[in-house]
C-alpha cells in the first residue's frame, strides 16, 4: 500500500514537472511583453478617438481583452498547478531516517540503565494493553520496540551500526510516475496503460507536428498566407498605379476566404449606390461599368465596398454580419499592406532593384486606410498638389471646411502646421467655424504630427572616392520630431478600430528610373532595441575600418545619443553602378500619416574603376578614408515625385508610355552594372 501512495505521489510530481515546465517560461513572456505594450500606450487624446474606445480602460474591456483562450488557458493551468503542490504536499510522506535515540528520548551515548527506564516509559504510554490506539501500536511496535531493540540486542545493535536498521540491510524501493489504478495489469487497467502510453508517447506529438507543420505550410511568420504572397507577387507591375494598388490589395487570400451570404446582396447594393463616386467607374458607360463591377468575384466585390464605406466614412450603414466582416477586413489590413510594400520593393531587374511607383502607391494606400481618408481627396486641386486628403485626417475638418480656410491663402497642409497656435485658433473659430473645443482637438492632433529629417551619406569602406563595382554603405540618421516632445506615440485614427503603430519606410530610389536601390522599415516604438542595433552597427563598422577602442567608444557614445534624441540609425549596402553622377532620391515616408513624408535629393559620383581587388566585395583591410565629396546633399521644397498626383490617376496607356521612356533613358548605364549576384539582393529590404 505505501509502495503504491508512493508510485501516485510520483506521478503527480511528474504531471506538476511537465506542466511547470512549458508554463513558467511561457507567463514570464507574456507578462514582459504586456509591461512593454503597457509602456507603448502613447495615444491622441482628442475628443474623437477618446470615443472610439480604442484605448479606454472600462472594467468590461479589460475583462473582454484578458478573456481570451489563451490567457484563460494560462490561468486555468496555474490553478492545476497549485492545486498539485498542495495534494503532493499533504499526501506524500518524507522519508524519515531511523534514529533509536531519538525514537527514545534520549542522547547519543546514553546508558544501558537509561535506556531501559526511557522504554518503560514509553512502554506505559504507547502499550497495545495500555492503550487500545490502533497508531499507538503501530508505533509502539515499528519505532519504540525496534529502537529498544537495536540498543540492547547485540546482534540488532551490530546491524544497525553497520547498516543503520536493526533488520539489517534494507533494500531500495523503486516507484514508478504512475496512479495506483494503472499498476494492476490486469484486462482492463493494461489496455488503459497502454492507450496512455501511445496516445502520450506517440499520437500527442505526432498531431501537435501535423499542427505546426499544416500552420507554418499556410501562413508566413508575419502570419500572412503564402498564397496571399504569390497572389501580391503575380499582380505587381512597375507602373502600378496608386489607383490600382486596391485592386491588387483585395485579392489577398484572406479576403478571398470570407463568406459571401445572399443575406449581404441587398446592403452591398446600397452601399454600392453610396460609394459609387470612388470606384473610378466610367461615367460616360455607367451601366456597362455597373455590370462590369457586379460580374467580378463576389468576395472582390465586397471587400472593396468595405473598405470604400471605410475610406468615405460610411460603415454605419453596415449590418451586423457585414460590420462583422468589415472589422476583419481593417484588422487584417496593415500586416497585408506591409507585406506589399515589401514584394513592391523586392528586386526583381537584373540590376537587383525594386520598383518605386507601386511601393509608394501602397504607402499611400496604407494612409488613407488608416485615416479613412478617400483616394480622390489626393488629386490635386486649386493648385495644392497634395489635395484636400491631409486635412481630413484632422477632426471635424470636412471638404467645406478646407473650403473656407481657402480663402484666406491656406491651401497646403504645411502651411496650416506652420502657424502659430492663436493666429491657427484664430483660423479655425472664426473662419472654419469651429467651436473652441474642436479648435482644441485640432491642436492636439498637428501636435501629435511627426516631422521627418534624414541625413544620409554612402561610402565605400576603407577606400578614397566610390568606384564603379564598390560595394557602396549607405548610413541614414531618420530624426523624428513633435510638436509636443514626444517620440514614440500611437497615430491619431479614430475611424480605424484597432491600435496601429506607425512605422516609415524609407527608400533609397532613382526616380526617373523607378528603381529602389534599398529599403528598410523604421520605427520609433522601441528605443531600447534601437540603441542596440545602432551601437552594434557602430561597433562593427569602426572596427572594419581598424579603430581604437577609444574611437569606437566615442562612436558608439554619439550614436546612443543621437537614438535617444528620436533618431534611427538605418544601414544598408548596394553595388555602384556605372561610372557617372546619379541623381537619387530618399524617400521617407509614414504608413499611418498622410502630408509628413519627406524627400531629401542627392547626386552619388561614381568613379571610374581605377583600383582592382575589390570589386563585389568589402574589402576588410585598407586605409580608413572618408567618401563625403562623392554625395552632395540638397533638400527639396515639399515636391512630389511626378509633376502632380491627378498624373497618377491616368490611364494606363500613358503610363506604359511614361515607362517606357524611363528604361530608354537607363539603358545605356544598366549595361555597366554587371556582377549583381555578388551582393544579397536583399540586404535593404526588411526582410
Amino acid at each position: 500500500m505505501a509502495a503504491a501512495e508512493e508510485n501516485t505521489s510520483l506521478f503527480l510530481i511528474f504531471i506538476l514537472t511537465m506542466i511547470a515546465l512549458p508554463l513558467v517560461p511561457y507567463t514570464i513572456m507574456r507578462l514582459c511583453r504586456a509591461a512593454s505594450e503597457k509602456a507603448k500606450t502613447i495615444h491622441c487624446r482628442c475628443s474623437g478617438c477618446h470615443r472610439s474606445g480604442k484605448y479606454r480602460k472600462s472594467i468590461y474591456k479589460r475583462i473582454s481583452n484578458f478573456s481570451t483562450c489563451s490567457n484563460l488557458t494560462i490561468v486555468l493551468l496555474w490553478i492545476v498547478m497549485i492545486f498539485l503542490v498542495y495534494y503532493i504536499k499533504h499526501v506524500s510522506r518524507e522519508v524519515q531516517v531511523f534514529e533509536p535515540f531519538s525514537i527514545l528520548g534520549l542522547e547519543a551515548g546514553a546508558s544501558e540503565s537509561e535506556i531501559k527506564k526511557s522504554y518503560r516509559r514509553l512502554s506505559i504510554q504507547y502499550h497495545p494493553d495500555k492503550n487500545p490506539d490502533p497508531e499507538a501500536h503501530k508505533y509502539f511496535i515499528e519505532y519504540i520496540s525496534k529502537a529498544y531493540q537495536a540498543l540492547t540486542d547485540p546482534v540488532s545493535r551490530e546491524n544497525y551500526e553497520k547498516y543503520g536498521h536493526p533488520d539489517g540491510r534494507q533494500g531500495m524501493q523503486m516507484g514508478i510516475a504512475l496512479p495506483k489504478f494503472l499498476l494492476n495489469i490486469d484486462g482492463a487497467s493494461g489496455g488503459i496503460m497502454l492507450l496512455g502510453i501511445v496516445g502520450f508517447c506517440i499520437l500527442l506529438p505526432l498531431m501537435i507536428a501535423v499542427i505546426y507543420l499544416s500552420r507554418s505550410s499556410k501562413y508566413t511568420g508575419n502570419y500572412v498566407m503564402h498564397q496571399t504572397l504569390s497572389t501580391y507577387y503575380y499582380f505587381m507591375k512597375p507602373s502600378l498605379a496608386p489607383s490600382k494598388v486596391m485592386d491588387v490589395f483585395i485579392k489577398a487570400a484572406e479576403y478571398m476566404e470570407m463568406p459571401v451570404r445572399r443575406s449581404d446582396d441587398e446592403p452591398l447594393q446600397k452601399l454600392f449606390v453610396a460609394v459609387r463616386s470612388e470606384l473610378n467607374l466610367d461615367l460616360k458607360n455607367i451601366k456597362t461599368e455597373q455590370a462590369k463591377f457586379w460580374k467580378q468575384h463576389p468576395s472582390l466585390v465586397k471587400m472593396e465596398l468595405l473598405i470604400q464605406a471605410h475610406l468615405t466614412r460610411e460603415s454605419f450603414v453596415l449590418t451586423p454580419a457585414l460590420l462583422k466582416d468589415y472589422r476583419r477586413m481593417l484588422e487584417l489590413a496593415p500586416r497585408l499592406l506591409e507585406e506589399l510594400v515589401k514584394i513592391a520593393v523586392l528586386p526583381r531587374n537584373p540590376h537587383g532593384f525594386g520598383w518605386l511607383r507601386p511601393a509608394t502607391g501602397v504607402i499611400e494606400l496604407s494612409q488613407n486606410i488608416i485615416q479613412a481618408v478617400p483616394l480622390s481627396a489626393r488629386k490635386a486641386t486649386g493648385g495644392n498638389s497634395e489635395g484636400i486628403a491631409p486635412f481630413l485626417q484632422l477632426p471635424h475638418f470636412t471638404e467645406a471646411t478646407v473650403k473656407k480656410i481657402a480663402r484666406k491663402k491656406i491651401r497646403a497642409f504645411q502651411e496650416l502646421c506652420d502657424m502659430s497656435v492663436e493666429d491657427r485658433a484664430a483660423l479655425l473659430t472664426q473662419v472654419a467655424g469651429l467651436s473652441e473645443e474642436q479648435a482644441r482637438d485640432v491642436e492636439l492632433v498637428i501636435d501629435m504630427i511627426p516631422s521627418i529629417e534624414v541625413e544620409i551619406k554612402c561610402e565605400t569602406e576603407g577606400e578614397e572616392g566610390i568606384q564603379e563595382g564598390d560595394v557602396v554603405t549607405m548610413y541614414a540618421w531618420v530624426s523624428l520630431q513633435r510638436c509636443n516632445g514626444l517620440t514614440a506615440a500611437l497615430p491619431h485614427c479614430p475611424n480605424f478600430p484597432f491600435h496601429k503603430e506607425e512605422n516609415f519606410w524609407l527608400l533609397l530610389a532613382d526616380a526617373a528610373s523607378n528603381d529602389v536601390w534599398l529599403s528598410q522599415k523604421v520605427s520609433f516604438m522601441d528605443e531600447a532595441t534601437a540603441i542596440t542595433a545602432a551601437s552594434k552597427a557602430i561597433q562593427e563598422t569602426q572596427e572594419a575600418l581598424g579603430a581604437s577602442a577609444k574611437d569606437i567608444g566615442i562612436a558608439v557614445r554619439e550614436a546612443v545619443d543621437r537614438v535617444k534624441k528620436g533618431s534611427r540609425l538605418v544601414m544598408g549596402k548596394f553595388q555602384a553602378p556605372a561610372e557617372g553622377t546619379h541623381n537619387l532620391t530618399s524617400f521617407c515616408l509614414c504608413d499611418s500619416w498622410i502630408g509628413c513624408d519627406t524627400k531629401t535629393s542627392f547626386k552619388l559620383k561614381v568613379l571610374k574603376r581605377s583600383r582592382a581587388g575589390t570589386r563585389g566585395h568589402v574589402p576588410e583591410e585598407g586605409p580608413v578614408a572618408a567618401a563625403e565629396d562623392g554625395i552632395e546633399e540638397e533638400e527639396e521644397e515639399e515636391e512630389e515625385e511626378y509633376d502632380d498626383y491627378e498624373s497618377e490617376y491616368s490611364d494606363d496607356e500613358e503610363e506604359e508610355k511614361n515607362k517606357g521612356k524611363g528604361k530608354g533613358r537607363v539603358a545605356n548605364g544598366a549595361a555597366h552594372q554587371g556582377g549583381n549576384s555578388d551582393i544579397d539582393s536583399g540586404s535593404g529590404s526588411d526582410e
